[in-house]
């Protein structure tokens, strides 16, 4: 399937699969263990150039859309998913970013991310409103040429160690544009990083909450037009994050079939001297797993293609394509348990690890649930809200 690819995305693919081999998969297991944000991996992209994939060429950066997104989360998360989910969490910031940018925000954000110099994030989530995300509560006043914002933001990937975030707010006056999104730097006045993150999966992509207490914003970091968050959630962030988080768990599933192959082709049994591989059920199986993530990559990068073509049909396959690949990741992650044996049920073993990661796609916001809705609402041409 790879070779479909454009030539400038094999390559960068090809240099993704090798940071991911030899510089953060020797880390990946201590990433888990320790919730440890994982400064290595962000670094070594930074350092390959890949922080800039959605940045614009004329900007310094790559120019990618979302087939290139997925493509290098896949590579990532096959060696680190939480390494991926940081990543790709910045690159759908980068993406928002850049969807309206002024020279100030190009020059300032935009730059410095193509540069290696800055990494950003979303902060959307909210603790009240849920798997709603594109309904916030935290207030954003007008105080002459400065805004000034107030609330609190759950599930901030990246958390404490992005230089900046995007944060999506409602207006406290009414006339003032309704829900807007802003650019907030780190170490702001007010900013407190409520508790550290240790989860049951993905544990370390510090995914921790933000106070913001009347936090003091320039009004140039404001994203667009006042009243512009539902577009950017809807048209920029969806489709990224989707994307994003869709490769995420193809390299979820990918890992989780190379465990089982692994195993396979090297137990034997001491009476018979017979493989694993060479039972014809376990044959059966692996390659019905086999199957089920071709045809989840193949949907995938289909959406994608069409989301970068603007195709009349994309949003319902870039709907389907997060909850699919996350159902492919948690089933092959689940029969690499069963199929790896007693070596799978070692504390924190390998397979053990990608059945926690796999997980948290059915809950993480658009819940798959949510993402199955909005597929058949977009398909029959019910409005999604």
């Amino acid at each position: 399937m790879d070779h479909l690819l454009p030539v400038q995305l094999v390559e960068l693919q090809s240099i993704a699969t090798d940071l991911a081999e030899n510089v953060i998969a020797p880390l990946a297991a201590e990433v888990d263990a320790e919730c440890r944000w994982p400064a290595h991996s962000m670094r070594a992209l930074a350092e390959a150039g890949l922080l800039g994939l959605q940045v614009p060429v004329d900007q310094g950066g790559l120019g990618q859309g979302l087939l290139g997104l997925c493509v290098l989360t896949e590579a990532i998360a096959r060696a680190c998913p939480s390494s991926a989910l940081c990543y790709g969490m910045h690159c759908v910031a980068t993406a928002v970013i850049a969807a309206k940018a002024t020279d100030h925000q190009r020059e300032h954000y935009l730059k410095e991310i193509a540069a290696g110099r800055h990494i950003t994030t979303l902060a959307l989530s909210e603790q009240g409103t849920g798997a709603h995300f594109y309904l916030p509560e935290t207030r954003l006043d007008a105080d002459g040429d400065e805004f000034v914002i107030d609330g609190t933001k759950q599930f901030v990937t990246n958390g404490g160690h992005a230089d900046s975030y995007v944060v999506s707010t409602v207006a406290a006056d009414a006339e003032a544009g309704d829900f807007s999104c802003l650019i907030v730097d780190k170490g702001g006045e007010g900013m407190h990083w409520l508790d550290a993150w240790a989860g049951f999966g993905m544990r370390g992509n510090s995914s921790r909450p933000l106070q913001l207490d009347r936090v003091r914003v320039p009004a140039r970091n404001l994203l667009g037009e006042p009243g512009d968050q539902v577009w950017y959630v809807f048209e920029v962030v969806a489709p990224f994050f989707l994307m994003a988080m869709a490769g995420t768990y193809l390299g979820i599933a990918q890992a989780a079939l190379d465990e089982a192959s692994v195993h396979l082709r090297s137990r034997r049994y001491s009476h018979s001297g017979e493989a694993l591989r060479d039972v014809e059920s376990l044959q059966v199986r692996y390659g019905e797993l086999w199957t089920a993530l071709v045809k989840s990559r193949a949907l995938v990068r289909e959406a994608a293609r069409r989301g970068d073509g603007a195709h009349p049909e994309a949003l319902s396959f870039i709907l389907a394509c997060k909850a699919d690949a996350a159902e492919t990741a948690v089933q092959l992650a689940n029969e690499a348990m069963t199929l790896c044996g007693g070596a799978a049920y070692r504390e924190n073993s390998r397979a053990a690890r990608l059945l926690r990661d796999a997980r948290a796609g059915h809950v993480m916001t658009p819940t798959t649930g949510l993402l199955k809705l909005w597929t058949g609402r977009s398909l029959l041409g019910v409005p999604l809200l």
